[in-house]
């Protein structure tokens, strides 16, 4: 697998995209799970993945911190590689937030410190410097009255946010979201979105796998579209929705949006 730097052009010169992938594979024993999938995600873009289920969307954003290791195929981090056996993957990781469909919260820690605890064991934060960060993240995502809450004592929505916190803190340079409203009930949903919907205005740079249509259209910068792994289209969100090129798409879109 090359981890060369990609090369000089005109539109990478002064600084190259947020996130490239170029010709990603990846196999699951003779599954074909990624069929050389290229993706830029350029800098404060909100990019926003469709597609059915088994299509390979959650299985390529999890390559791209290297969760699951692609079988072939470049992924690039502001220039820098994320494959590779040389790479620091813990180094990539603090610059990539992840967040999950599961919260994955420490049942036993409070809000602030299932926060605060990679900032004091990955960044080696003091226990001031990462109080601090934890309760501005907590802030960012509107739980600073919850910093002392159990997980247990929060609602699906809450501990979602403290999930989006915590990935925060970290100061990623993109975050990827997968499914990361399918398993709250539909009235905790909104919360998670508008949290979402600032980061998006404070120029965080995004790839989301979600069914969150009315999200998409309201917030993607670029929707992309996979089936069967593979990127079948992409384009704005009113390319997508209002006029796919696709018949797979148009299918697809009308299944679950239901149109016509």
């Amino acid at each position: 697998m090359s981890t060369s730097a990609p090369p000089k052009t005109a539109s990478n010169v002064s600084r190259p995209p947020s996130l490239e992938v170029r010709g990603l594979n990846k196999y699951f024993a003779s599954f074909h799970a990624l069929k050389n999938v290229d993706l830029l995600v350029e800098h404060s873009e909100l990019v926003f993945v469709l597609g059915p289920s088994g299509s390979g969307k959650s299985t390529m954003l999890r390559c791209c911190n290297r969760l699951e290791e692609p079988d072939s195929g470049d992924i690039f981090l502001e220039g820098d590689p994320v494959t590779g056996a040389k790479v620091d993957i813990n180094a990539i990781r603090q610059r990539i937030g992840m967040v999950f469909q599961s919260f994955n919260l420490y049942p036993h820690l409070s809000a602030r410190k299932n926060v605060t605890l990679a900032l004091r064991k990955v960044l080696r934060l003091s226990r001031d410097e990462a109080d601090a960060r934890a309760e501005q993240a907590l802030d960012n995502v509107g739980l600073a009255n919850k910093a002392d809450n159990l997980p247990a004592a929060l609602s699906g929505g809450q501990q979602q946010r403290v999930a989006i916190a915590r990935a925060l803190a970290l100061e990623p340079q993109v975050m990827l979201f997968d499914e990361p409203t399918s398993a709250l009930d539909p009235e905790l949903v909104g919360d998670v979105l508008s949290v979402m919907r600032d980061l998006k205005s404070s120029g965080m740079t995004m790839l989301v796998v979600s069914h969150e249509m009315n999200f998409a259209r309201e917030a993607a910068d670029r929707v992309i579209f996979m089936d069967q792994g593979a990127l079948i289209e992409q384009g704005t969100a009113e390319q997508i929705f209002e006029n796919p090129s696709h018949e797979r798409t148009r299918t697809f879109l009308s299944r679950v949006t239901g149109a016509d």
